[in-house]
This record gives C-alpha cells, sequence and structure tokens, in this order.
C-alpha cells in the first residue's frame, strides 16, 4: 500500500475503531506505527504495555479532540490507561445517547 493508498487521519495518537477481527468495533489509540501496522490501546484488554498490533487498513478513524489522550501520545507524553480507558468509556456513553 502507498502513501496515497493510506487512510487519513491514521497516525500516532488518532483515536480508530476497528473493523475487522475479534475486536471488531471497539475504539483504540494509535500508540505507534510501523509501516502498515499498528499498535493500538484501549487502557482496558489492550494496556500500554501490550499494545494491539493490527493493520491499517482494518481501522477507521473516529476524530480527533484536542483534549483526548491520543494528543498526549503523539507529543510523546506520559499517558495512563485509566486516562485511556476514561475517554473511551465516556465516548461510548456519548454514541449511545446520541443513536436513541
Amino acid at each position: 500500500m502507498t502513501a496515497e493508498e493510506m487512510p487519513m487521519g491514521l497516525t500516532t495518537g488518532a483515536f480508530v475503531k476497528s473493523r475487522l477481527g475479534h475486536d471488531k468495533g471497539g475504539c483504540f489509540f494509535i500508540l505507534r506505527e510501523e509501516g502498515e501496522y499498528i499498535y493500538l490501546v484501549d487502557g482496558k484488554s489492550r494496556r500500554l504495555n501490550c499494545p494491539k498490533k493490527k493493520k491499517k487498513k482494518h481501522v477507521e478513524p473516529l476524530l480527533w479532540e484536542k483534549h483526548s489522550p491520543g494528543v498526549k501520545i503523539r507529543e510523546n507524553k506520559s499517558v495512563t490507561d485509566e486516562e485511556i480507558k476514561h475517554f473511551i468509556r465516556c465516548f461510548k456513553r456519548e454514541e449511545q445517547v446520541v443513536r436513541r
């Protein structure tokens, strides 16, 4: 896959949703990139010390928020699993309210 074919918004710190696999529908932050692969964390089952390796084409970007843990990840600042887990929990709660 060339740089032109890469999905937009899939950079370190981005907030994404898994499109395929056993974690389909799950929300994650991109911890780092290596070629066509990204390493994902959710603060719960995939913590900072054991990220999920996934191909970029198997996720879709959700949003970019100024105050998300993704900003800290992108700037190489200290971030905790609790911050990540809390942000994802709040996002899912808002998403459910909007759907009703």
